[in-house]
Formats: C-alpha cells, sequence, structure tokens
C-alpha cells in the first residue's frame, strides 16, 4: 500500500513535533500565552525564512516546487504587515536574522541551486506547521 507524503512526513515527525510540543515557548504559544519579544523574534525569523523559499520558489523550474507554489499560501506579504505592526515601517534598517534563522535560510538557498526537488519539504512543512499548526 502506497503511503502519501503528508504521511511519511507526518509519521517522519511525530517525535519532534512532540518534542517541540514541550518546549517552554512552543507550549507557551499553543496556550496563546507568549511575551511580545519572543513572539516577534518569531516573526523577524519567518520572514527571512519565507523570503528566502519564496524567492528559490519564483527561480524554481521543478515541476514538483512550481506544482505546490499556490499563491495563496505565500505568506511574505503577511509577514511583513506583522513586521511593521511589530517592528514600526523602517524595521529592515536594524532586524536581522537569529543565527537559527540564518542557517535556516543558507540551507534554502543552497538545495535551490543544487537540488531543488528538496524544496517540496520546505514548502510542506512550512505550510502545514505554520498556517495549520501540522493537522493534516
Amino acid at each position: 500500500m502506497a503511503v502519501s507524503l503528508a504521511g511519511q512526513l507526518r509519521e517522519g515527525t511525530k517525535k519532534s513535533h512532540t518534542m517541540a510540543e514541550n518546549t517552554g515557548f512552543v507550549a507557551c504559544f499553543l496556550k496563546g500565552v507568549v511575551e511580545k519579544k519572543s513572539y516577534r523574534k518569531l516573526i523577524s525569523d519567518l520572514y527571512f525564512v519565507y523570503e528566502a523559499m519564496e524567492e528559490a520558489m519564483d527561480k524554481s523550474s521543478e515541476d514538483a516546487v512550481i506544482t505546490l507554489d499556490y499563491p495563496a499560501l505565500r505568506r511574505l506579504d503577511s509577514l511583513k504587515k506583522d513586521m511593521d505592526f511589530f517592528y514600526g515601517e523602517k524595521w529592515q534598517d536594524d532586524v536581522v536574522p537569529s543565527p537559527a534563522a540564518k542557517a535556516y535560510v543558507a540551507r534554502i538557498v543552497e538545495i535551490a541551486q543544487t537540488k531543488p526537488y528538496l524544496m517540496i519539504a520546505h514548502q510542506y512543512t512550512r505550510y502545514l506547521g505554520d498556517l495549520f499548526g501540522g493537522q493534516m
């Protein structure tokens, strides 16, 4: 019996999800109680990740990447509005990605150039986690 990509990802990341859900930040986030400073940092890191991912998707000629690129799922415009709200309109002069976000962005850039088919895993997991809370 064939197993869907969604099923494989859900099963393969189950342990990681359980561990993440038990960290202080994620536990508070899931309860809707999180410090503004921590949430701002999350939003800013996601901004840089989505910027890299959506730029890579724009440049991709990989059929699978193009197929999964739904305009309604794109987050960069919404994240820009969040950044304006949380940091002010001149945030781009001051806000930088965390070391973890820099590493994530570097990985997206690397695979987009060398193994673009791997972008589908990033597209799927970002959208699944960020938009649907991993509940697909």
